[in-house]
């Protein structure tokens, strides 16, 4: 399987110890994002493992047309660049259009395709354009393997640092469900594979104009991915979920972020 340099020191696959993606569902705020940015970078370096700040400039798949999206793409990047800067930590984002890939190329360290979007070819291609590792999330709507043709479209645009996501199955009515045997059969693809603990506990829709969740599944789902077999693991942390302006449901308190890594690790070490 391939391992995948993210910056120095901080990678993803066999050659590396386990990556942590953490961060809030949106940008805020510079002020919010550099609070969890610093608790979830000084956590990970306690734990020895590698960390990359995750947070989005536009949510473009909200529920309701009224729901909060973000600052933009031009101010969501600056604000990403400072937290970069300030804390010295790799960053991601999500991009939605094609356009948008080259200009978050110049400040991200690793560029996301939302699950909505995954088979996007046009948006793969801009990704894959820039040099940066690609993380896809796996479509709600696909099986595991249907992410063999994904890879194909990015290693086509030449990309040769791709990673999968893993974030839940539609179950209909509200729910996803999460079928372990899928992470092993991305892993089977040959490319590193990520938990995604707090989106695959969401319950789309299910407040009628947002999103719900249940938070108190991550933890268990967590730790069943590490003793399947993970390369990373995806949190969204806010420090009072339920004042956060998007994902708060399945968002788990920044307070409680470092005891999970801990439990996390401890059993992804074993199955290794």
């Amino acid at each position: 399987m391939t391992s995948i340099q993210i910056a120095p020191g901080i990678g993803i696959g066999e050659s590396y110890p386990l990556l942590v993606i953490a961060g809030p569902c949106v940008i805020e705020d510079r002020d919010t994002c550099l609070r969890i940015c610093e608790a979830a970078k000084s956590a990970t370096e306690k734990l020895g493992i590698g960390y990359i700040f995750k947070a989005s400039f536009d949510k473009a798949n909200r529920t309701s047309v009224t729901s909060f999206r973000g600052p933009g793409l031009e101010t969501g990047l600056e604000i990403l660049a400072d937290v970069g800067r300030q804390l010295g930590v790799p960053l991601l984002t999500d991009i939605h259009e094609p356009h948008q890939a080259a200009a978050a190329a110049q400040v991200v360290d690793v560029l996301q395709v939302p699950a909505f979007l995954c088979r996007q070819t046009d948006l793969l291609l801009a990704c894959a354009a820039t040099g940066k590792p690609v993380n896809v999330k796996k479509g709600q709507f696909l099986a595991a393997d249907d992410m063999a043709p994904v890879v194909e479209k990015l290693s086509a645009g030449g990309c040769e640092s791709v990673m999968l996501t893993e974030r839940g199955t539609t179950f209909g009515y509200h729910n996803l469900v999460v079928d372990m045997r899928g992470l092993l059969a991305m892993r089977g693809l040959g490319v590193p594979v990520i938990f995604d603990a707090t989106h695959s506990v969401q319950l789309p829709g299910g407040l009628g104009r947002a999103s719900g969740g249940q938070r108190e599944y991550v933890r268990p789902l967590a730790r069943a991915a590490a003793a399947v077999g993970i390369d990373g693991l995806f949190l969204e942390t806010h420090p009072d979920p339920s004042t956060a302006k998007s994902d708060g449901a399945n968002s788990i308190p920044l307070a409680n972020l470092e005891k999970l890594l801990q439990d996390v690790l401890r059993i992804h070490q074993a199955s290794r």
